[in-house]
């Protein structure tokens, strides 16, 4: 059952406490074994990642054929195969539709004193993307990675997997829709390592993305640096803001939707309507009656999910931004009104047409989204998560001198002489 608070009496402060804290650093014991995998296969590389891999996943790892990614398309449902296809239309319409704002290559332009000054904007070389195996599977997923770091023009995506006995054929068919340019069987701890420090057939990547278990994302997090990360992804979460004019069986769907994620999934509703929260209460326990995984939504909803009753939109606004929910729908009669009250979430979903896993399969916007509080300063992955920026200066002769005075006196204020000296010494007589 969704516990019913009301706003004002305290009650919904201790519980969106509880919500922030539900993702809690990784144990120690988990921190200590992904330490020594990484330290062990930086050291002997390819060797301790067959070892890790054959220990765990009971295979070695290997290339997966682009052949063997098509052959898996051929074998799946073909509404399947249309479904993924027209997701991955989509999301590569709107992944290139956020490109084209983005002036790629070289631009220069005047600096206020002379000179020139500007940027170079590049994709990435090379990214890996991480896929679980086993009943994790999301292929959907897959599409969400591997587009945007085409788009981008990364000239090579790795896409990783568990060395499963029977690998999945809808993730395989993912990836060959996606366009990855290899595959390759490997999975856990071991498979980021490989991919951060390079493993025999194994190249070191750039940027590593995607979804993994608690092994992986400790992995991703003590490898951050020695290469880029997306985030340390937490638990699903939802926040809906809704009104009188809500249908509570659409809300309660919704909330439902993200909580048979995880027990650890959050389900949030904000709302300025009594009869309301009672309704979708009420809609969760007929709904529970007939969804699977019914044991994880009522874990999920009873330990981290809650309706809050609020006395006007203002106050369920300042609620929502305290939360920073990885997705946030509102559904009001006026959404985008509400909107502007806001400016904390991964991804809004604006009315009651608009529910959350339409973003996560086929709207086009990245389902990779900040969590647990992170949307406060993180932005859903895109193709700017697969681009680099690098300054450009060019002054000439006049210009420099003209900012010369200035560039020695901050010099010598840091006590730097020598940087200092790097420009006195274009000036002196004689040179």
């Amino acid at each position: 059952m969704l516990e019913l608070v009301v706003a004002g009496e305290g009650r919904e402060q201790e519980k969106l406490t509880s919500m922030r804290a539900r993702a809690a650093e990784t144990g120690a014991e988990i921190q200590r074994s992904v330490a020594a995998i990484l330290a062990n296969v930086r050291a002997r590389g390819y060797e301790a990642v067959e070892e890790y891999s054959v220990k765990f996943d009971g295979n070695p790892p290997r290339e997966v054929s682009m052949e063997e990614l098509e052959q898996a398309a051929k074998r799946i449902d073909g509404q399947l195969l249309a479904a993924l296809q027209r997701s991955a239309q989509h999301i590569r319409v709107y992944q290139q539709e956020l490109l084209s704002e983005v002036q790629m290559g070289l631009r220069m332009w005047d600096s206020p004193s002379g000179g020139q000054v500007g940027r170079i904007v590049r994709p990435l070389q090379r990214v890996g993307v991480y896929v679980p195996g086993g009943r994790a599977a999301y292929p959907s997923s897959v599409l969400m990675n591997v587009i945007p770091a085409k788009v981008a023009g990364v000239e090579e995506v790795v896409m990783v997997t568990p060395p499963t006995e029977n690998l999945s054929d809808v993730v395989l068919a993912a990836a060959w829709v996606a366009g990855v340019d290899r595959c390759i069987a490997v999975g856990g701890a071991q498979a980021v390592a490989a991919l951060t420090y390079g493993a025999d057939f194994i190249p070191r990547v750039d940027k590593l993305v995607g979804p993994g278990n608690a092994f992986v994302a400790e992995a991703k997090r003590m490898a951050y640096g020695n290469l880029d990360i997306d985030m340390v992804a937490g638990p699903s979460e939802v926040l809906v803001i809704a009104d009188a004019t809500a249908n509570p069986c659409h809300v309660a769907a919704d909330l439902l939707s993200q909580a048979e994620h995880d027990p650890l999934a959050s389900a949030v509703l904000l709302t300025d309507s009594m009869e309301l929260a009672q309704e979708v209460q009420k809609e969760i326990t007929r709904q529970l009656g007939y969804l699977s995984r019914s044991e994880i939504m009522e874990q999920s909803l009873r330990d981290f999910g809650c309706a809050i009753v609020c006395p006007d939109m203002e106050t369920c606004a300042k609620l929502a931004d305290q939360v920073a929910p990885e997705h946030m729908e509102i559904v009001t009669q006026n959404p985008r009104q509400v909107m502007e009250l806001v400016h904390n979430a991964g991804a809004i979903f604006l009315g009651g047409n608009t529910p959350e896993p339409l973003g996560d399969y086929m709207a086009g916007p990245d389902h990779v989204l900040p969590t647990s509080g992170t949307a406060r300063f993180f932005s859903p992955l895109s193709v700017d998560a697969f681009l680099k920026k690098t300054s450009v200066l060019e002054y000439g002769r006049e210009d420099l001198e003209r900012v010369k005075d200035e560039i020695i006196t901050l010099a010598q204020s840091e006590h730097l002489t020598a940087h200092a000296n790097s420009i006195q010494v274009r000036f002196e007589k004689g040179d």
